[in-house]
């Protein structure tokens, strides 16, 4: 199909699409195919490809057609993100060879399905940017905790507190853990193995099983926090039992001197 441009748009939209809704009431419109978890979705100006897990690759979309799409598929988002992660590149179409320099994606033809697996790879890339960013976020929130520890020997937070962040922390974690799947090589190139090298070839280009690592490293700091906090909790709930024992000999033994 001819593009009036030549841009590749990545948007998270949110956490994963209300599949039943999405495809009844917001793609209705649109003469969409189903790929597994991903929708090729054809527009005035281009074609979108929408993923299960809440991302959308436009290419050569105007921005008037993108947000119409948007809006249209928004209200089927199971958990809107706060804050869109979005990422750009350029493509062009019927080179030689596969090659991607500087953001720019050149591609040996003009087959969608081409695209499906580039999108496939550029969707991983902005989903770990979530990822990455949600992790980040909660190690910089909670830096203080080891190096207060270092110094007092001791957390200087009510037990409520501490369980808070406990739960911020696990949520982030178990949110991840949950969605780690995502990052794996896609099922569609179960039935597409000759187009695994392209999807190969942008995972590279982007980084993404080197990120993946990254992260796993950073999940595990989150876990070491999280056994800090608990190994804390449980100190002062100790420290907190030791108080009632002594005051109940205590008082035994001011009522035995009464007596």
């Amino acid at each position: 199909m001819p593009f009036c441009n030549s841009t590749i748009s990545v948007i998270n939209l949110g956490d994963a699409f209300q599949i039943p809704e999405l495809e009844s009431a917001a793609l209705a419109p649109y003469e969409f195919t189903r790929y597994r978890d991903a929708y090729h979705v054809p527009t005035a100006s281009g074609e979108a490809w929408l993923f299960q897990y809440g991302i959308v690759v436009f290419w050569a979309v105007s921005d008037d057609d993108q947000q119409l799409l948007i809006k249209r598929v928004t209200p089927y988002i199971l958990l809107e993100s706060t804050k869109r992660s979005r990422e750009l590149f350029q493509f062009a179409l019927n080179a030689e060879q596969l090659s991607v320099r500087g953001d720019q994606i050149s591609l040996p033809g003009d087959d969608h399905l081409l695209r499906l697996a580039v999108s496939h790879a550029l969707a991983q890339s902005t989903q770990l940017i979530v990822f990455e960013t949600m992790v980040l976020d909660n190690i910089k929130a909670t830096a203080h905790i080891p190096a207060t520890l270092a110094e007092k020997g001791k957390i200087p937070l009510r037990r409520k507190e501490l369980a808070k962040i406990r739960g911020r922390l696990f949520a982030a974690k178990s949110d991840i853990i949950l969605h780690y799947g995502l990052l794996d090589t896609p099922e569609f190139f179960w039935e597409h193995p000759n187009l695994e090298s392209t999807y190969m070839q942008l995972a590279r280009y982007l980084d993404i099983k080197p990120r993946v690592d990254v992260l796993s490293q950073k999940l595990g700091t989150i876990h070491e926090l999280l056994e800090i906090l608990a190994d804390e909790q449980n100190h002062s709930h100790s420290a907190f039992l030791e108080w009632i024992v002594i005051l109940l000999i205590g008082f035994e033994v001011v009522m035995a001197a009464f007596h």
